[in-house]
């Protein structure tokens, strides 16, 4: 059951798919705090302006806000070199190891699973293949 399961989670689909939404998601929030509230006042300062045009331009009376643009874009390419180097890369030489066969082999089954094929052998060398009942020969 549990190696299924370890093999369902292992495929490049799942990973992706849980890296894209579930840490990508929380770990957001923490880089958006961190742009807004050191990134953004930063762009703000070297953009010049003050007050409220602080990291605006103004076309005919219209704002634009490159301050935020920035900080988006900021926020976007710290969000996925976090996800890159901390989570995409350590599974992809995880499975590249898995290709090359140098993961470690699977643990031997449980003691009791090792009575019980020895108890089936056991019954089967006892009554001979071909007698047992409810089994074709190959």
């Amino acid at each position: 059951m549990f190696q299924g399961f370890k093999d369902f989670i292992m495929r490049g689909n799942v990973v992706d798919l849980a890296v894209g939404v579930v840490i990508g998601a929380a770990f957001t929030g923490v880089v958006t705090g961190f742009t807004n509230g050191f990134i953004k006042p930063l762009i703000q300062l070297m953009g010049g302006g003050s007050g409220l045009d602080a990291g605006k331009f103004k076309v005919r009376g219209v704002d634009f806000d490159y301050a935020t643009f920035l900080n988006s874009l900021i926020t976007f390419l710290i969000t996925a070199a976090v996800l890159y180097f901390f989570v995409v890369l350590p599974l992809n030489i995880l499975a590249e190891r898995r290709r090359r066969g140098e993961e470690p082999p699977p643990k031997a089954p449980a003691e009791d699973i090792v009575l019980l094929t020895q108890i089936r052998d056991a019954l089967v060398a006892q009554r001979g293949y071909g007698d047992t009942p409810g089994r074709h020969q190959q």
